[in-house]
């Protein structure tokens, strides 16, 4: 079964925090690098941080500082800690392998506002 829930969104002012969390399934996550990509309203989809099995991290550049990307192997989970938040972070956020599957979950909403 083919499974990636995302969870831990929501509002947060400027310069704020938000933790979010991913559970995948083992056929997903098994043997793949991990991502999280985000789509803002009126926008595609984009890569926002890519994580190897083996921990190696890599970020787009206007998250590079700010986010941090992990991933529990044991457990099928991928963690993005979001700190210094700005309000074009605004988006949903979605986890999934990457390359990417054919397959996406609901996302998480994050919205960074005064």
């Amino acid at each position: 079964q083919v499974q990636l829930v995302e969870s831990g969104g929501g509002l947060v002012q400027p310069e704020g925090s938000l933790r979010l969390s991913c559970a995948a399934s083992g056929n997903i996550f098994n043997f793949r690098a991990m991502a999280w990509y985000r789509q803002a309203p009126g926008k595609e989809r984009e890569l926002v941080a890519v994580i190897t099995r083996s921990g190696s991290a890599d970020y787009v550049d206007n998250v590079k500082g700010r986010f941090t990307i992990s991933r529990d192997n044991a457990k099928n989970t991928v963690v993005l800690q979001m700190n210094s938040l700005k309000p074009e972070d605004t988006a949903v956020y979605y986890c999934n392998a990457h390359p990417n599957v054919d397959y996406w979950g609901k996302g998480t909403l994050v919205t960074v506002s005064s």
